[in-house]
């Protein structure tokens, strides 16, 4: 991923609990997993891919469009795939980036987050396992992640330096060995702090919808931990609308309007 950015050497070891609870066990192995020959992917991600509608028909792509429901309203995300411009319309807020700067429409101080955190954040949890094939990526191998006796193989994503505005992020995907459909993804967060963390969130893939031939998520559901313990659902985010196609938007589409105001982010050392 150009924007969204992270590195992993990390080891993680928790222990089992009560049955029906998750016993999570991940550990970066110092061998490198193998490459495809036919492709810049290694073998398992590429097996991935190819569950998912395959990395191809991905890339041709120019925009995709879907809808977050909110409580009291609903966030429309668009993306243009190709250059990564944003943008994020909701009732009392609207929000976008240009392609160099991230800037928000919101006269009456009704989004309390942080825009050049969260304006493209919905659209990697979304686009995965898509938004891997990304430039700037290293691969490495991961040791399986179990869920209720089920064991999911998994890899580990490592960014360069200086990729996107958290590159000490650390992530892991994990598939399906059936399927190879993708199944969980686990994630910890450097952007607020600029330093590498080792407290983990765990997303569920597993509510997938076809779309313009490409398998992607129809929800994605976020899951509590006890003890670094899987335990129970959090919170699902659904995602409704999708538009998925070869059409584009003009770029002043993602332009700042004249009311809006850049906005700055945390600066990586």
């Amino acid at each position: 991923m150009r924007y969204l950015a992270l590195v992993v050497i990390f080891v993680f070891f928790i222990a089992c609990k009560k049955e029906k609870k998750a016993a999570v066990k991940e550990e970066v192995s110092k061998e490198a997993i193998v490459v495809s020959t036919t492709s810049n992917y290694p073998d398992k991600l590429q097996q991935i891919f190819d569950a998912h509608g395959g990395v191809t028909n991905w890339k041709k792509m120019k925009t995709l469009v879907f809808d977050i429901p909110k409580p009291n309203a609903r966030e429309v995300h668009t993306v243009n795939l190709q250059t990564r411009q944003d943008k994020v319309q909701a009732p009392t807020y609207t929000m976008g980036f240009d392609g160099s700067k991230t800037w928000l429409l919101d006269a009456e101080n009704n989004f309390k987050g942080d825009a050049v955190f969260y304006h493209n954040l919905m659209f990697y949890f979304y686009a995965m396992p898509f938004v891997l094939s990304d430039d700037g990526i290293e691969y490495g191998a991961a040791d399986d992640f179990i869920f209720e006796g089920k064991a999911y193989p998994g890899i580990s994503i490592n960014f360069n330096p200086g990729v996107g505005t958290s590159y000490k992020d650390k992530y892991y995907i994990y598939f399906d060995q059936e399927t190879h459909r993708m199944a969980w993804l686990s994630y910890s967060v450097s952007y607020r702090s600029g330093e590498s963390s080792d407290n983990f969130s765990y997303i569920h893939y597993n509510d997938w919808q076809t779309i313009s031939g490409l398998v992607l998520p129809k929800s994605i559901t976020w899951y509590k931990t006890e003890d670094g313990v899987l335990t129970e659902p959090r919170n699902t985010v659904s995602f409704e609308n999708v538009v998925l196609g070869k059409d584009v938007q003009p770029n002043t589409f993602f332009n700042k309007p004249e009311a809006a105001v850049f906005v700055e982010g945390k600066v990586q050392n």
